[in-house]
């Protein structure tokens, strides 16, 4: 049911104004939110470790995980701001861009980015809502986002508005997705993993060149949801499901879109939520748990926990 009430959303979407759209949402989401008190942000046994669970490297308490989906040429300007930023608190991120979209992806901000140790990844194709509209048009669509990961030397993608069909993901030369999360009752397709840590997804065996790839949920509310949608006016969700995912060993993953910043400090508008937000966030878990917390690249995340689970079979075998 929600599969089709999504497919027609998506079709009549560019016909209905931004500003309408926005308010109708608005609404549901506050009437939504007093009836998942109970699972969001956190999702009681999301914080259950996998099998065999060995932990993060160095003795790290918790991981973390930047990513940042660029959905407009307003969001490609705010990129390297965003960059500069994260470099002042010594963290990295993955910025993930669409092929296809409305805007133009220059080679040079991606060259920069990787050159100062950030990770490029694809966002989804065109961003329209259609990816997963039918298999047939799907795979037609990963043979688009194949050329695009060979050329941005990418391996690691995230649908747009969160769609997710694991399963087909295997037509995709990936290492690792990011297009799931533990809990998000605010998303279209609003079924969560039920976890704060990286799992495996298998290739059918079918598929002998392809073992599978790594799924790496957000646990953090996204900035849209928080700010935008449910006009939060503090970074006290974000900090409390941190604490949680930190006091439980887990993976704190959060999506930062540079397009809703308001980088120049300004009073924002309907659009865009305070820059200093996000500056918050970092501080307080560069300031808190100093030390205690590994932050890598999502395709560095993913080499780690595939390359742990490969060596941990390989000693059950």
């Amino acid at each position: 049911m929600s599969l089709l009430r999504n497919r027609l959303y998506y079709r009549v979407k560019p016909f209905v104004p931004q500003s309408l759209r926005s308010a109708i949402r608005r609404k549901i989401a506050e009437r939504l939110r007093s009836r998942v008190l109970d699972i969001w942000p956190v999702m009681p046994g999301s914080e259950r470790p996998p099998d065999d669970w060995l932990g993060w490297p160095e003795g790290k308490k918790f991981a973390l995980v930047l990513t940042h989906d660029i959905e407009s040429a307003a969001g490609v300007l705010n990129c390297r701001e965003l960059m500069r930023l994260e470099m002042e608190f010594g963290l990295c991120s993955s910025f993930n861009f669409i092929p296809e979209g409305s805007y133009r992806v220059p080679a040079e901000l991606r060259d920069e980015l990787m050159q100062n140790g950030f990770e490029i990844g694809i966002h989804d194709l065109r961003h329209d809502g259609r990816l997963f509209a039918s298999r047939r048009a799907f795979n037609r669509r990963a043979a688009r986002i194949n050329e695009y990961l060979r050329e941005w030397e990418a391996v690691g993608f995230r649908s747009g508005f969160m769609f997710h069909e694991l399963d087909w993901l295997h037509e995709l030369d990936i290492e690792y997705d990011t297009s799931t999360f533990d809990t998000d009752p605010f998303e279209p397709q609003p079924e969560g993993r039920h976890t704060i840590f990286p799992f495996w997804v298998p290739a059918p065996a079918a598929r002998a060149s392809r073992t599978g790839y790594v799924e790496l949920p957000y646990t953090l509310p996204q900035d849209s949801t928080l700010f935008l949608l449910l006009r939060e006016s503090t970074i006290d969700v974000w900090r409390t499901k941190l604490d949680w995912v930190a006091q439980h060993g887990g993976m704190a993953l959060v999506n930062v879109h540079p397009d809703y910043l308001s980088l120049d400090r300004s009073v924002p508008n309907s659009r865009e939520y305070p820059f200093t937000y996000y500056e918050e966030l970092l501080n307080y878990v560069t300031t808190r748990y100093q030390g205690l917390f590994w932050n890598k690249t999502p395709k560095e995340l993913a080499r780690f926990f595939a390359e742990s689970r490969k060596a941990l079979t390989a000693t059950q075998a």
